[in-house]
Parts: C-alpha cells; sequence; structure tokens
C-alpha cells in the first residue's frame, strides 16, 4: 500500500476546514439552476467554462449542503465518536431535516423514505434503502474528512455509518469513505497529483475490511455470503470508477461534458469520480473547478459541491471570492463548523 506522506499542519490562517465546506455550499448554489439541463443549454447561457459567480442574495443551496450541515452538526454536538455515541444524533439530525421548512429542495426519495422509517425507532439498518448507492450517501459526508482529531477507525467508520442510515449498498458506503478521506489529505497538504493513487491504494486495503462495530448485521441480504464479500464489491465499483478518472486524465481532452466522461454522478462511485476529474484537471483554479462541475448533464450541484469541498480542503478559505462568504445561504452555520475544525 503506497505511504500517505505525512505533511505539517498547515497554519489557522489558511482555515483548510472553512474552504472545504464553504466550498462545498459555493458549488450547490452554483449547479443548483443547472442540475436536470442538458450540456447544451448550460453552455448556451453561461459558457462553456459554466457559472462563475452566486446568484441571488443569499445564494440558494440543495439538500446537499442542508444535510452536510447536519452530519458536520452531529459531530459537533455528539457525546463521543462511537456508533453509540454518533448514530442517535446523527438519525435525529437527519429527521429534524426531514420536517424542516426549509426541506424544499427537491430532496432526493432514498433520504426522504429512509428519514420516514428512522422516525419509528428501528434499528438504523432495517430503515436503510439498501440496495440505494445514490449521491445521497456521499455528496453530504466531507465534515468526516474535516474534524480534527479523529482515528483511521472513526473516521472510515463515521463515514460508512452516515451513508448508511439512508443509503445501505456498499458501494455507497465505499465512496464515501473514499471522499472523507480525499478531503482529509487534501486539508493535510498531500498534492492534488497524489490524490488518485492514494484513492486507489485505499480501495485496495480496504476491499475486505468490514467495519462490524459502525454497521452491525446491514451487509445481511439475499446472495450475500459474508460481510467481506459484501464491502469488497463496494470497493471494486468505486475503484472502477477511479481508474476512470486516471484514464480520462491521460487522455488529455478535458472539454465537453464532464459526465461523458466519468458518469452522470446520480450514484456515489460517480458522483466521487466526476467531482474528482472536474478537480484535478485544474487544482489551482478552484472556481473554474466550480463552473466545470455545474456545468454537466448530470447531477450538477452534487458534483459541483463535492468538487468545492475537494478544492476548498486544498487551497483553504482564500480559495473563494470574499465577497461570497455573505452571501451563500447558511453561512452562519458554515462559519460555526469551520471555526470550530480550522487548524
Amino acid at each position: 500500500m503506497r505511504e500517505i506522506p505525512e505533511h505539517p499542519r498547515r497554519v489557522a490562517t489558511v482555515r483548510n476546514a472553512s474552504g472545504s465546506l464553504f466550498g462545498l455550499a459555493y458549488g450547490d448554489a452554483l449547479g443548483k439552476p443547472t442540475e436536470f439541463q442538458d450540456y447544451e443549454s448550460i453552455v448556451a447561457r453561461y459558457g462553456a467554462g459554466g457559472p462563475r459567480d452566486l446568484e441571488g442574495d443569499p445564494a440558494l443551496v440543495t439538500d446537499d449542503t442542508q444535510m452536510m450541515l447536519a452530519v458536520g452538526e452531529a459531530l459537533v454536538t455528539a457525546p463521543s465518536i462511537t456508533p453509540g455515541g454518533y448514530e442517535p444524533v446523527l438519525r435525529q439530525a437527519f429527521l429534524d431535516w426531514a420536517i424542516s421548512p426549509d426541506n424544499n429542495r427537491a430532496p432526493g426519495m432514498t433520504c426522504l423514505r429512509a428519514c420516514a422509517d428512522l422516525a419509528d425507532g428501528r434499528p438504523w439498518q432495517r430503515a436503510s434503502q439498501i440496495h440505494s448507492k445514490g449521491c445521497g450517501a456521499n455528496m453530504r459526508v466531507a465534515p468526516l474528512g474535516l474534524m480534527p482529531g479523529l482515528t483511521d477507525d472513526q473516521r472510515a467508520g463515521g463515514a460508512q455509518l452516515q451513508a448508511g442510515l439512508t443509503h445501505g449498498h456498499a458501494t455507497g458506503l465505499a465512496a464515501s469513505e473514499a471522499t472523507a478521506f480525499g478531503v482529509r489529505w487534501l486539508a493535510d497538504g498531500l498534492d492534488p497529483q497524489e490524490l488518485l493513487p492514494a484513492l486507489r491504494d485505499r480501495c485496495a486495503s480496504q476491499r475486505g475490511t468490514y467495519r462490524q462495530e459502525w454497521l452491525g448485521d446491514l451487509w445481511q441480504r439475499p446472495a450475500v455470503d459474508s460481510p467481506s464479500q459484501f464491502i469488497a464489491r463496494g470497493w471494486d465499483e468505486t475503484d472502477a470508477a477511479l481508474a476512470r478518472v486516471e484514464q480520462a486524465l491521460r487522455r488529455g481532452d478535458v472539454a465537453g461534458d464532464p459526465c461523458l466522461v466519468t458518469g452522470a454522478g446520480w450514484i456515489a462511485e460517480e458522483a466521487l469520480a466526476t467531482a474528482l476529474y472536474c478537480y484535478l484537471i485544474s487544482p489551482d483554479d478552484p472556481v473554474a473547478v466550480l463552473g466545470r462541475g455545474a456545468a454537466s448533464s448530470g447531477d450538477s450541484d452534487s458534483i459541483a459541491c463535492l468538487a468545492g469541498a475537494f478544492a476548498g480542503a486544498a487551497l483553504g478559505m482564500a480559495a473563494w471570492p470574499a465577497e461570497w462568504q455573505e452571501r451563500i445561504e447558511y453561512a452562519p452555520r458554515l462559519r460555526a463548523l469551520g471555526d470550530a475544525w480550522d487548524l
């Protein structure tokens, strides 16, 4: 397995956690108007680079940012980052989101169905939509990458748990863990050019690791003989999606609709892959990263929000236009989480 190099902690002024959280929200806001539009219509309105400025004051986000805040705020308030400490707090955060009057942004049906089942207090494994690997599993996972001081087991287990509460497919779990670790490594200073190899090594090393303490009996379903068989499929599908990103970047022709290259992003591994593709084309031009993610024919808001989380984790708050910080919806909540986690 590739050794992830140690990097000195960034100085506090870089504010990597804030950069990632705000970057996710900015990407979400830029992708919100373009979701469900075809690529040609997006280019006709915004140009080939996609939208480059926030619309509205405040600039509204979608359920992606709302659920990310639920995941992050549950981390802050949980008595411990353990299955028993985190799951009840996260469950309640999801239920509060589900009944909120702000939950009017075309939320995913998988999340709504799972929340309806979580509401009666049943074990979360019985509420999880076990055949879904929708991108709702990992659009919200960035806080697990950003919270400092977690062990690898807490980061991986928490990332899979927050996915599994709604999306119980193994690929939703694996892609969520990969997303969280990608965000963490970039915040710690990993060179973006090392990110794909590091993530693919993670896929290989974790292929047989089922986190029983965090997931319980989620793996049990027809035609699955063991926990390791269950989780291996998730890591294999995630790795295959990452391989497509490597191949696309190696070819070098990066113009046009990114969804035609690495997938439309409606499912977890494609959301991760296409967001990484949009980010790694120009990791030092974060606004272009957001525009590229939003100028996509698939799940534009989720693609752009994940791409923004990666870019902001690497570059910090300085990545983004300063005036955006007061215009984005939920700015006080984003700021509170960032302030808690910036090192």
